[in-house]
């Protein structure tokens, strides 16, 4: 079925979903070299941690501004989207909308809080003066490197996500004349390809995060182009 998603009251909206969204890109973009240059987090300890963070803390704090940003830029997306799609199936949208939320708390009050914190011990531990000292900051490093180990905050931070773009990419193909086909596919391989990469396999990683940097363009423009008409 067609639907008609512009309304004059809902065209700001479009816009700033638009304009995220596409800033939510370019975020990635730029994500990708820096964690490029620092390589990949250790799977050690609090200790390990601590070592692997010696002279890259610019870079990760760097990252982390990124990523926060990114996070944030995604409510805007969601609502817009929401907006966009309720009429082709709301409840649908309501699920994708209830994912997508979850995975921005998730993210921001675990996922970067515990990364901040090892940033912040890591300058501490570096700064310190004595082993007992020393150890201290370790110990608070274990906690944070362990919660990010952890297979359940991987599982929901991830999960979460994915299935919010599976089930969006559900629903623009239903509606015509919304979205593209190639958005909506490049949704549902986001999605499939995001809870195939909680394996931890590096090929399954990297193709989820080139398809969603792919698909927030995609969406991005045709927000922008919906809020213009």
């Amino acid at each position: 079925m067609t639907v008609n998603v512009v309304e004059p009251d809902g065209k700001w909206m479009y816009r700033v979903g638009g304009i995220s969204a596409l800033v939510i890109g370019i975020g990635y973009i730029v994500i990708f070299p820096l964690f490029a240059r620092v390589g990949g987090p250790p799977s050690g300890g609090g200790e390990v941690w601590l070592k692997y963070l010696v002279g890259k803390t610019t870079v990760w704090w760097a990252i982390l501004g990124l990523c926060v940003l990114t996070d944030f830029l995604y409510v805007p997306v969601a609502f817009s989207l929401y907006l966009a799609l309720e009429r082709v199936n709301r409840y649908a949208m309501l699920v994708a909308t209830a994912f997508v939320g979850l995975f921005v708390v998730l993210d921001l009050a675990v996922t970067w809080t515990n990364y901040a914190s090892l940033l912040t011990l890591s300058g501490l531990h570096a700064a310190a003066t004595n082993d007992v000292q020393r150890a201290g900051y370790v110990a608070a490093a274990n906690y944070a490197s362990a919660v990010l180990a952890s297979r359940t905050e991987v599982f929901y931070s991830i999960v979460d996500f994915s299935l919010g773009i599976l089930v969006i990419g559900f629903v623009m193909l239903k509606g015509k004349g919304i979205f593209s086909k190639t958005t909506a596919y490049l949704g549902l391989a986001a999605g499939i390809f995001g809870i195939v990469s909680i394996s931890g396999v590096f090929v399954t990683i990297i193709i989820n995060a080139v398809l969603t940097t792919v698909w927030v363009w995609f969406v991005g423009y045709r927000l922008f182009r919906l809020g213009q008409k």
